[in-house]
């Protein structure tokens, strides 16, 4: 019989799984910084994929462009964002560490 082995089995993905509840309120708390325009554009995002906060610099306000600050808050946000899910990507790999658990990557 394995029942003991399934136990023990059981127990680790027990604790992962609260290790993952606990990162995931860490993250929330964990930013990210990206910039756009040569620091015109500054967003700040969190472990949680959320966007924080969009600075905007009066000089890249340009009534006759408004398509470049478009497209520079746009680079700025997808890019906060991707920071933020490599952040939690290597955070996850910390937790998982040495324990190769098949689906999980």
């Amino acid at each position: 019989m394995m029942g003991g082995n399934m136990n023990k089995m059981m127990k680790q993905v027990q604790k992962m799984q609260q290790g993952m509840i606990k990162l995931q309120e860490e993250l929330k708390s964990r930013t990210v910084e990206s910039t756009a325009g040569g620091g015109m554009i500054k967003v700040i995002a969190n472990g949680n994929n959320e966007i924080l906060s969009i600075e905007i610099k009066p000089e890249a306000v340009d009534p006759e462009d408004v398509e470049m600050l478009q497209d520079l808050v746009l680079a700025a946000v997808n890019d906060a964002l991707k920071k933020a899910q490599e952040m939690v990507s290597q955070e996850m790999s910390k937790l998982t560490g040495g324990m190769n658990i098949p689906g999980l990557f």
